[in-house]
């Protein structure tokens, strides 16, 4: 039930992400969003219970070592050949806001989760990284625009859609938001 829950809430983080997307194009300044699903059927390749990792094997054959969380009691319930379901998520957003005088800056929030004991074993993480910047230049000539990250560098780009540097201005508050989520689940395999 709490995997359950922190799936939800990360579901709700990515539509909160895309809402405000949504937001700040009613506002007219630039903004972006898109997400990507994968969703695939892995193999138990490997486990190492004394070190708490399971490998798991996809359908090309690649593999992926993934390290159980100290406070998982359901690892020994996995077994080699056991099918886990995985869905994989990753959003990302850019929205221009007008800025009073912010600086860039940026952060990182974790959310984390696994099955209770007793329960098929399963667990989540949902990662998101929000940095700002600042708009130091735009070129509509050029068409390109100049931002400043939070370490101070300065960067130039070139804008994909021109019609977006003429809805910005310099100053303008730039900001990114990366979201990866990943939820796995043991999938039981019905008796023959």
């Amino acid at each position: 039930m709490k995997m359950k829950l922190l799936f939800l809430i990360a579901t709700l983080s990515i539509a909160l992400s895309l809402q405000a997307g949504d937001e700040a194009a009613a506002t007219e300044k630039p903004s972006f969003s898109a997400t990507q699903t994968i969703q695939l059927t892995t193999v138990v390749d490997a486990i190492d219970r004394e070190a708490r990792t399971i490998t798991l094997k996809g359908p090309q054959g690649n593999t992926r070592t993934i390290q159980a969380r100290e406070d998982s009691d359901n690892i020994d319930r996995i077994e080699v050949g056991d099918n886990v379901a995985v869905e994989f998520v990753q959003h990302m957003s850019i929205e221009v806001f007008a800025n009073d005088g912010m600086e860039p800056g940026s952060g990182v929030m974790t959310a984390t989760g696994v099955n209770e004991e007793g329960e098929t074993p399963a667990g989540m993480e949902m990662i998101t990284t929000v940095t700002t910047a600042t708009v130091e230049d735009i070129n509509i000539e050029a068409n390109t625009f100049k931002l400043k990250w939070p370490d101070g560098s300065i960067m130039e780009y070139v804008a994909q859609d021109p019609e977006n540097l003429k809805k910005a201005d310099v100053g303008d508050l730039v900001v990114t938001s990366y979201t990866e989520a990943i939820a796995l689940s043991l999938v039981e395999v019905p008796a023959e």
